[in-house]
């Protein structure tokens, strides 16, 4: 066997110390502070179903593993619950440059692996105890291996395509919208001289009779689970964890979420990804771009259509998420192929990365000050010394709170006052001076509840008093501060006359 070249050996050393350089990045961004911050928001739901995971559950995937492979080693709690989101959100970098090496050439890999180690949302939901992390990093491979399964006509490709898909939809349903994206690929670049000549072979159509198949079941089981989510989350919306403001009107609400969704992935890798796609449309490689364009508009089309019926949340994007990384490497490999004369040539698509990358770094700095979190646990441990027997306590996110503040019964703090009202007159006729505590969210930005809705804040300013303020500044507009009110039996508003 010859000896290679040392050229040979030096061009493919090198992008293995990059992604090896780029999953230490990674690792690091990941791991630190993983579990410094309380939990929050929907993590106290990890928690509850990860202690008795159930196949019944539309997502059982995570709570399966938290179970059999996190419990036995270390407790789940705060640190415990995010290890594993932590460890799939450092393999997707590998991942991503694996099937975009295939996809897209080698650069333009290591440049969409790059934006991907240091995007701030992906670094928050791979610190966050959920699944998305986990269903980003199958979606940004079971859709591809399918695609070069197919072309490729390639079996292993496409049944590990298979696999990794039905994982994802284990892992949650939302990540079934991609397959949407393939079929519209399908429909829109098969011709029908090509349709026919693939029918003709048997293994195609054990494959396409295999894929109809699951393709019904899934439809079945999404379709029911759907109206069972629609159905729960309208009953969760009427005394929500999350007190917002959601915007008016329908079309407002997509807008908001669209914009949400870019200002999540930063507008610069956004805009960077956009012109990959349309570069390859513009090259060679149209089937490629219009497969990113499908895997795209199918799921955004779709969880817009359901935000019409009911309030989603723009995390239900995450699925169509690697096509924006892979377009926005695309993007830099061709601007790194542009000679104007600058001499070093790398000048220009170095100048370039560092504009795209800086867009996130205010927020990434600052998910290490407070993890975009409210600090319950914090406020739980200030107000627990201060409890009096008696003493009535409303809060956001009431869950959270009552797991911190064992023994205490925490009420929901919903935007109308009335349960408010009726709580407090119960303490002041009862005559022995307890007192009613609020844990509320300050105002921060324009869809979070400013509890003016419904006259909260009024009433709060009214009977309460402010008593401690917990948070940590960031350097980026979110700010996760929480207020502590405590309403005496007596005062100027007389608990609520």
């Amino acid at each position: 066997m010859p000896l290679s070249e040392p050229g040979e050996e030096r061009g493919r050393l090198a992008p293995s110390l990059l992604v090896a350089a780029l999953v230490a990045l990674a690792i690091a961004l990941r791991l630190l502070q993983l579990g410094h911050w309380s939990f929050e928001g929907d993590e106290i739901y990890t928690l509850r179903d990860s202690l008795s995971p159930s196949f019944t559950n539309p997502r059982p995937l995570l709570y399966f593993l938290n179970y059999y492979l996190v419990r036995p080693v270390v407790p789940l709690d705060e640190l415990g619950l995010r290890l594993l989101p932590a460890f799939f959100g450092v393999l997707a970098v590998p991942a991503f440059y694996l099937i975009g090496q295939r996809l897209i050439g080698t650069r333009a890999a290591l440049f969409g692996a790059l934006l991907l180690a240091i995007n701030p949302l992906h670094v928050f939901w791979s610190q966050y105890a959920r699944y998305w992390s986990l269903v980003f990093l199958l979606s940004a491979v079971y859709p591809y291996a399918i695609y070069w399964g197919v072309r490729e006509h390639n079996g292993r490709w496409l049944a590990f395509g298979l696999v990794m898909g039905v994982l994802a939809v284990l892992a949650h349903p939302v990540a079934v919208l991609p397959v949407g994206g393939l079929g519209l690929f399908l429909v829109l670049n098969m011709r029908p001289e090509g349709i026919a000549r693939l029918w003709r072979q048997r293994t195609v159509r054990w494959v396409a009779l295999l894929i109809v198949i699951l393709a019904v079941v899934a439809a079945v089981r999404s379709i029911g689970m759907l109206q069972d989510w629609i159905a729960a989350h309208d009953v969760k919306t009427r005394v929500p964890d999350h007190l917002r403001d959601l915007p008016r009107g329908q079309v407002v609400r997509q807008i908001g979420i669209l914009l949400a969704y870019v200002e999540g992935l930063t507008l610069p890798v956004v805009l960077a990804g956009a012109m990959g796609i349309y570069m390859l449309w513009q090259g060679r490689n149209r089937p490629l771009a219009l497969l990113l364009a499908c895997l795209c508009i199918v799921p955004a089309a779709v969880i817009l259509l359901v935000s019409s019926r009911t309030a989603v949340s723009v995390t239900y994007l995450l699925p169509a998420a690697p096509v924006v990384f892979i377009g926005a490497g695309v993007f830099l490999d061709r601007l790194a192929e542009v000679d104007l004369g600058l001499r070093p040539r790398w000048l220009l698509p170095t100048t370039i990365t560092a504009v795209v990358m800086t867009a996130g770094l205010p927020s990434l700095i600052s998910q290490y000050r407070d993890g975009r979190r409210f600090d319950f646990r914090g406020a739980a441990q200030w107000v627990e010394p201060r409890l009096r027997p008696g003493d009535v306590v409303f809060s956001a996110q009431s869950r959270v709170t009552a797991h911190y503040l064992r023994g205490t019964q925490v009420q929901p703090l919903a935007p109308d006052s009335a349960q408010l009202m009726q709580s407090a007159r119960v303490l002041r006729q009862s005559g022995r001076g307890e007192a009613l505590w609020i844990v509320a969210p300050a105002p921060s930005h324009a869809f979070r509840s400013n509890l003016k809705r419904g006259g909260l804040i009024r009433w709060m300013y009214d009977n309460c008093q402010l008593r401690n303020s917990l948070g940590v500044g960031r350097i980026d507009f979110r700010q996760q501060y929480l207020h502590i009110y405590r309403c005496p039996p007596t005062g100027p508003g007389a608990l609520g006359d």
